[in-house]
């Protein structure tokens, strides 16, 4: 195979003049290049347009929602009477005294000298009209095996396994608290120690059942649990143990939550407007541009979006706009809150929800329904997006097709030049032979006149 290195035989460089050529040949190419980068800060920028939108729609889809402003704060005096309340509850306040709490019956057997075997019989246990009959067979009379059957029995009791210092003896509870779930024992056929688990006459009642006692707003009442959920409507209660003195219970609307809610619905609204004044920006000094200056679509949400925050509604008589609740838009069109305003209207969080979530012309069902529209299927950032990563997939599949071009211009021109070497070599070789011989003619000429 032979070696060729182009321009030894011409002098010319020629590895540099088709790199020259395929350079200018390139330059298509080049602003393509150019183009994709400016394509993919855009689609970038989109993207996170896209994300601020979405934290905004969020928000703005809680606050007009509008059990969102019936929603309550529960307080209690005393951990001694927890509480939670429901969006329904009313507000008010109750004084809640517990003397005596909710108890489930439990009854100890006496220690067995044998637990490997109790003995064969019927324990029935009887809990109010119900009553349940467990077969201690041969084979299944140790200890643990008369756990086991009482706890498959289903009879709203549990039996356990306690070892003393002078051996192990059976405890059985009752698995709910209240009197009416107090239970007995009976036990029939009994051979061996069987019949010391009958009560009562063998078992021992430890702790008796009995029902929570206690008084609301000195109202005595009773309850089988210490968990009360349906003695006042929308309020649960929670009795833990006896109280010396009244506890407050306090049920209220929870400003403090309606307050944070539009303390973030103003932070992702000015994320979203920050956001959008750098990327539609031009810098006079600099003479740089942001990603999406004279973006019509980013152009185009700024100005709805300062629309909607200056829109008034007929939702509510009280506060017909924003700035009546104390959120007012600043000359860069960022929004700023006047705590004080707001804590104010909140005085009626009732007619502050109705100001933002009333169906059809709530306040916030504007931002919301403009979140839905710009990031549905058929939105304009969805649709911007869309487009942008087209046209950088047109832009990677031109710059592919001219990059092939180049390629065969390259080989074509290698080809070409490498030919005009070889020619210019022939001619060169050829003319230092003619003038070879021109010098010995001329050499044989002045030899002969001699």
């Amino acid at each position: 195979m032979s070696l060729s290195s182009p321009g030894i035989g011409s002098g010319l460089d020629v590895n540099a003049i088709v790199d020259q050529l395929v350079a200018i040949e390139r330059r298509p190419i080049t602003l393509l290049e150019t183009a994709k980068t400016r394509l993919d800060t855009q689609l970038s920028s989109y993207g996170l347009m896209q994300s601020y939108m979405a934290n905004l729609q969020s928000i703005a889809a809680k606050l007009a929602d509008p059990a969102n402003w019936t929603r309550n704060s529960a307080t209690s005096s005393d951990p001694a009477v927890g509480v939670t309340a429901s969006a329904g509850a009313a507000a008010a306040s109750y004084a809640v005294e517990v003397q005596q709490l909710a108890a489930s019956q439990s009854l100890s057997s006496a220690v067995f000298a044998d637990p490997s075997d109790l003995g064969t019989g019927t324990l029935t246990i009887t809990r109010g009209a119900d009553s349940f009959d467990i077969e201690i067979a041969a084979g299944q009379t140790s200890l643990q095996a008369v756990r086991d059957q009482i706890n498959a029995a289903g009879a709203g009791v549990t039996a356990s396994i306690v070892n003393d210092a002078g051996g192990p003896l059976l405890v059985l509870t009752a698995d709910e608290t209240g009197s009416a779930n107090a239970f007995g024992v009976s036990v029939a056929g009994a051979t061996g120690s069987l019949a010391s688990l009958a009560y009562p006459g063998g078992m021992v009642e430890r702790r008796a059942a009995a029902d929570a006692q206690f008084t609301i707003n000195g109202v005595p009442l009773s309850s089988a649990k210490n968990q009360l959920d349906s003695v006042i409507d929308g309020v649960s209660l929670t009795l833990t143990r006896l109280t010396s003195a009244p506890v407050e219970v306090t049920i209220a609307a929870d400003k403090a939550a309606m307050s944070k809610d539009i303390g973030s619905f103003i932070a992702a609204y000015n994320d979203l407007n920050r956001f959008l004044a750098a990327q539609t920006r031009y810098d006079e000094a600099s003479r740089e541009a942001g990603a999406l200056q004279g973006d019509r679509t980013a152009v185009g949400l700024i100005s709805k979006l300062r629309a909607l925050v200056q829109v008034p509604s007929p939702a509510s008589a009280v506060f017909g706009r924003l700035s009546d609740l104390g959120i007012s838009m600043q000359k860069d069109g960022s929004l700023q809150l006047d705590q004080a305003k707001l804590d104010a209207a909140l005085a009626d969080p009732a007619e502050v929800g109705k100001a933002l979530s009333a169906s059809g012309n709530g306040l916030m069902h504007g931002f919301e329904a403009l979140a839905d529209g710009m990031l549905g299927s058929e939105g304009a950032l969805t649709l911007r997006s869309e487009g942008l990563q087209a046209s950088i997939d047109r832009n990677e599949r031109d710059q592919e097709r001219l990059e092939d071009r180049v390629e065969r211009v390259r080989e074509r021109l290698m080809r070409q030049y490498s030919a005009l070497d070889i020619t210019i070599g022939q001619l060169s070789g050829l003319g230092s032979l003619v003038t070879q011989q021109l010098d010995a003619l001329s050499n044989f000429y002045k030899q002969s006149s001699k």
